[in-house]
């Protein structure tokens, strides 16, 4: 079941008279009415609204690409064949178009309010979606997308290089706005409750995120300004244990439900992957009761430890001689969480910078810190003795950073999928059912309705990346 997003969306009506006595106003004012809203009343509603969607977004896309989960039995088709379809990223694009729109408005009725600490998160909440967005899609419209208002219903598009440079000035102007002096007095908010500290915390810990996505750009300098980062900590604060992470406890009080309207629907006719499956099996994993169900004999009763199914396999679902492991349903069981961006995920871009020996720190240290607070996450528990397996100790390379990593962002929208096109790791094996040549995707296609209904700006776009295809390249995986 789709779950329900609640949006607030803002109107505004213009009159305008050529004659009219001095009280016209007055008299033709609803007392009743809000004249201005609170930048506190739009902030819960967009981030509900984008981090439930992200949550969803795991489960129905990311998992099968990601080979974590699939469809099963699924004798045909599907994201875990590579059979991706043009409205594929429908939803994506209608979304976070929508929140933006909400976002703009927070950000000037922020700025009317001479409120800088709504207005940094203004800026941070457009960055997180703008960078969806655009990893997802490539050239996307930015300067005028969501103006119609000013007439215009054709907006052009910003190539991704032009969108990730006004993403750097807009969180480096969020992390000189922040004033932890000045209490965020418009409601209690539901992601850090409040506490600006955290907040700027989050926006430094995007910037961290965004500039290593961009990485394989040499002309954008990502590794020195990354660098710089870490080495002024009291200038640019990061996330510094899991309790500071940007996850969302979903308590399922509403509005704040979880994104699955019955949990059953989690698990119905679902597997998880043998590959995800078997990599946690390799490395003893403790979250492995926490993230599945453990296989069973076809009797249905003996339990044969923790087994999946090969994400695109050919032939018939029979082939399989076993009832194969699924998800765990308490996961999306409020009360939840939903991940937007958490301090493991820093540890992690740590280790991957020691190890690239652009900042002077121990990798393995910022490894097995990434890997504890992967876990803790998920309250579970580190096993003694876990970095003692050769499967999980760290030894020095990319690959097994990013194997954790991969693990580590479990369940976090679009990320696996992201850092998957950056680094090609974890490498995914190929079957005989995968279509697109057995290449995982590179982008979603854009929607029919941009197509539609922006022609001109659409084929300029198109021409800009080469083709509307799922295997073009984005501009910072080239």
């Amino acid at each position: 079941m789709k779950k329900y997003i609640a949006t607030l969306m803002l109107g505004s009506l213009v009159w305008a008279s050529t004659s009219c006595t001095d009280d016209f106003e007055e008299i033709n004012t609803d007392p009743n009415r809000i004249d201005q809203i609170s930048p506190g009343t739009l902030l819960n509603p967009i981030i509900y609204g984008i981090s439930s969607f992200g949550t969803d977004r795991a489960d129905g896309f990311t998992f099968q690409i990601m080979q974590v989960a699939l469809p099963f039995p699924s004798a045909n088709g599907g994201y875990h064949r590579y059979d991706i379809s043009e409205s594929a990223g429908n939803s994506t694009w209608s979304t976070y178009y929508r929140w933006l729109i909400n976002i703009k408005e927070m950000e000037t009725s922020a700025i009317n309010n001479s409120d800088v600490n709504y207005e940094a998160i203004a800026l941070t909440l457009r960055a997180f979606s703008l960078s969806q967005l655009t990893d997802s899609f490539g050239d996307i419209p930015m300067v005028e997308a969501s103006r119609a208002e000013d007439g215009i219903f054709q907006p052009q598009f910003d190539t991704q290089e032009a969108v990730y440079t006004q993403i750097f000035q807009d969180l480096e102007r969020a992390n000189s706005l922040y004033d932890d002096t000045q209490a965020m007095i418009y409601g209690d908010d539901i992601l850090f409750h409040n506490d600006v500290k955290k907040w700027r915390k989050f926006t430094n810990s995007l910037h961290m995120r965004l500039l290593l996505r961009i990485s394989n750009r040499p002309e954008m300098n990502s590794f020195a300004k990354l660098a710089t980062m870490i080495t002024n900590s009291e200038q640019y604060p990061v996330f510094g244990n899991t309790a500071e992470s940007a996850i969302l406890q979903i308590t399922g009080v509403t509005p704040n439900l979880s994104p699955w309207g019955r949990a059953i629907d989690f698990t119905t006719f679902r597997s998880m992957s043998e590959f995800f499956a078997d990599n946690l099996n390799a490395l003893e994993d403790p979250r492995r009761e926490k993230f599945m169900t453990r296989a069973r004999e076809m009797d249905g009763t003996t339990y044969i430890g923790y087994k999946g199914i090969p994400s695109g396999f050919d032939g018939n679902e029979n082939q399989f001689q076993f009832i194969p492991s699924n998800h765990n349903r308490v996961l999306v069981e409020a009360p939840m969480i939903s991940l937007l961006l958490t301090y493991a995920e820093v540890e992690f871009i740590k280790a991957e910078l020691a190890q690239r020996a652009v900042i002077d720190s121990d990798a393995g240290a910022h490894y097995e810190n990434g890997v504890k607070a992967a876990m803790m996450q998920w309250e579970v528990e580190l096993t003694e003795g876990y970095f003692e397996n050769p499967k999980a100790a760290y030894d020095g390379t990319l690959e097994r950073i990013m194997l954790q990593k991969y693990l580590g962002l479990y369940f976090n929208d679009y990320q696996q999928w992201f850092e998957y096109r950056r680094t090609g790791f974890p490498v995914l094996p190929k079957n005989e059912g995968m279509l697109n040549n057995q290449q995982a995707p590179a982008r979603f296609q854009y929607p029919v309705s941009v197509q539609i209904n922006n022609p001109e700006n659409y084929k300029n776009a198109v021409a800009r990346m080469g083709a509307d295809d799922i295997n073009t390249k984005v501009w910072w995986e080239q």
